[in-house]
């Protein structure tokens, strides 16, 4: 059941993600426009566009433990036989869910501090907000560090029976 769940949620937030992408592709051509066309810039596009690289890249961090796209290096689970490469997945996902999880923990003040304090980035004409990006990035670790505990489950369930390894938690 959570298993589902997570995948419906990470599939959303990647849909999300991506048309914020595609929504910041307009931004910054509207920004280079107006900058060499008109002399004058969008406003806050660099303010805006750092922290919506923060937020998209958080958002698909999900999607991708969920899918077996992480980072990870198969120079030597590739020499180890199947139970040897599940071994080594578990404790790869231990590892991604505590990195994970300790991002989510060194979060918590500085957005609580950003929420109080009403923190802005940019000066002059637009300040953005910085609560919503570090919320996004509490969201993302999250679940993040849940599916890396899910895909782990998996992986000690492929220990225990010999079974081939799957390749992400929704797999």
């Amino acid at each position: 059941m959570i298993n589902k769940i997570s995948d419906v949620v990470s599939k959303s937030l990647l849909a999300v993600s991506a048309t914020l992408a595609f929504l910041l592709c307009f931004l910054v051509v509207a920004d280079v426009v107006g900058r060499v066309v008109f002399n004058s810039p969008v406003k806050g596009t660099p303010e805006i566009v750092s922290m919506s690289i923060v937020i998209i890249c958080f958002l698909q961090a999900s999607y991708a433990i969920r899918s077996g796209g992480m980072l990870r290096v198969d120079l030597f689970a590739g020499m180890l036989p199947a139970r040897g490469r599940a071994v080594l997945a578990v404790f790869g996902c231990l590892l991604g869910a505590g990195f994970f999880a300790v991002v989510l923990y060194g979060g918590l003040d500085p957005l609580l501090h950003a929420w109080r304090s009403n923190e802005y980035e940019g000066e002059g004409a637009l300040r953005v907000p910085t609560w919503p990006a570090r919320a996004t990035v509490l969201l993302g670790a999250g679940l993040a560090a849940l599916d890396y505990v899910l895909a782990g489950l998996v992986q000690v369930k492929t220990v225990i029976s010999g079974a081939n390894p799957q390749a992400g938690a929704g797999s």
